[in-house]
């Protein structure tokens, strides 16, 4: 993985919007497509960017495969930028409210399974 990759899966705000959320608690697709309101392709493509920078790792869960921020990651990188993402500056509100609907939601209501 080159370095620059790491800085190409930040590049887009729904990128950064799914790792904070993932601050929050792990969450699966249908909870993540639900809060972004993006097709599940879109969301999925999105995660396997940020799995590929290692930014994100997945675990099934009976039904589910749910996402995990990679907090252990051995890339100095990958951890200097997860500070950088607890900095102040990523508290706006769209933040916030993700933050608040990644409490709440719940694959059992949003995932149809």
């Amino acid at each position: 993985m080159k370095k620059t990759d790491l800085f190409k899966a930040l590049a887009d705000k729904s990128r950064l919007r799914i790792l904070k959320m993932l601050e929050v608690r792990p969450l699966c697709v249908c909870e993540i497509r639900a809060i972004l309101g993006l097709a599940t392709s879109t969301v999925s493509q999105h995660l396997a960017i940020l799995r590929n920078a290692g930014f994100i790792f997945d675990i099934k869960d009976n039904k589910w495969v749910e996402y995990h921020l990679n907090r252990d990651s051995q890339d100095d990188v990958v951890q200097a930028l997860f500070l950088v993402l607890q900095n102040k500056s990523f508290d706006d509100e769209i933040y916030q409210k993700d933050a608040q609907q990644a409490r709440l939601v719940d694959r059992n209501n949003v995932c149809g399974i």
